[in-house]
């Protein structure tokens, strides 16, 4: 029996800082737990407007760090995602309504949540938080975004891999 490829994906605005690390950080996580060969990612942003730059260069900086290199190009969503993604997390508020308005039918929005319901440190705040754009802050914001990647990457794998 051929097992069917997941795919999972992060969606922010620009897809140049917070999806585009998201999507770094699972990458990393997935090969070092040999499951490639069942999952994948990507990433996207509900703007066209860095469709074809690589990451921001803090972005790049702060996941080299962590060796994670980022050669992402930006692209902006596009409707057949919904196809070819079985779960897509959105940054925020702003993208989750973004990307619902191009959805088709219930089973389309039953694809998307947000990133942070996976995020351990949600539950303790009684609410599911946002993503903050790190993109006119310092290093410190891209730092403090990775680190939420980091604590949350391991939730989305094991969501995916458990029996729903």
């Amino acid at each position: 029996m051929k097992i069917e490829k997941k795919g999972v994906l992060f969606v922010c605005h620009g897809n140049i800082c917070r999806s585009p690390a998201a999507e770094g950080v699972f990458q990393a996580l997935i090969r070092k737990e040999k499951v490639t060969d069942r999952i994948f990612a990507d990433s996207a942003g509900t703007s066209d407007e860095h469709e074809g730059d690589l990451p921001h260069p803090v972005t790049r900086r702060v996941a080299i760090t962590y060796g994670i290199d980022l050669d992402h190009k930006s692209r902006p969503f596009r409707k057949s995602d919904f196809k070819d993604f079985e779960l897509i997390l959105l940054m925020d508020s702003w993208n989750f309504r973004n990307v619902a308005s191009l959805a088709s039918s219930d089973k389309d929005m039953a694809r998307l949540r947000m990133y942070r319901s996976f995020d351990p440190e949600s539950t303790k705040l009684g609410r599911v938080p946002e993503v903050p754009d790190p993109y006119y802050g310092g290093i410190e914001g891209f730092e403090q975004v990775h680190a939420i990647f980091e604590r949350t990457s391991p939730h989305i794998l094991q969501w995916i891999l458990s029996e729903r």
